[in-house]
């Protein structure tokens, strides 16, 4: 039996079975590795500005508001980034926002008529 193989004498691997040349494949590594360094400042910018804000601002309703709202800043990016949600169909994409947005706002307004009730009497 005659073994067949989709890798080129350069070690890649095409897609849809067409050649795949070591500078075509080279490139392709060197973009994928700018996107992954660019993904990492952007999260490492915010992630210092999180941390920055931590020490130097009075705990609070406003710090923890603005934590909570860098950290869903991160997983919406984090999300398109790496589960390459950004690349799909728009109505794929407000189709999986919208429900967590309003969740988010559920959860929300729980809290808040949660807290409200020590108030009632």
């Amino acid at each position: 039996m005659a073994e067949h193989s989709n890798i080129t004498t350069h070690g890649a691997v095409p897609h849809g079975g067409g050649q795949v040349s070591a500078e075509q494949a080279a490139d392709h590594g060197a973009s994928q590795r700018k996107i992954i360094w660019r993904t990492f400042w952007i999260l490492l910018g915010i992630t210092s500005v999180e941390f920055l804000l931590a020490f130097t601002m009075k705990r609070g309703v406003f710090l923890t508001g603005i934590f909570v709202l860098l950290t869903l800043v991160k997983a919406f990016y984090i999300v398109g980034e790496f589960m390459h949600l950004k690349h799909e169909v728009k109505s794929l994409i407000w189709s999986i926002v919208m429900p967590v947005v309003f969740i988010m706002w559920l959860i929300l307004a729980l809290l808040i008529e949660g807290g409200s009730i020590l108030q009632v009497r």
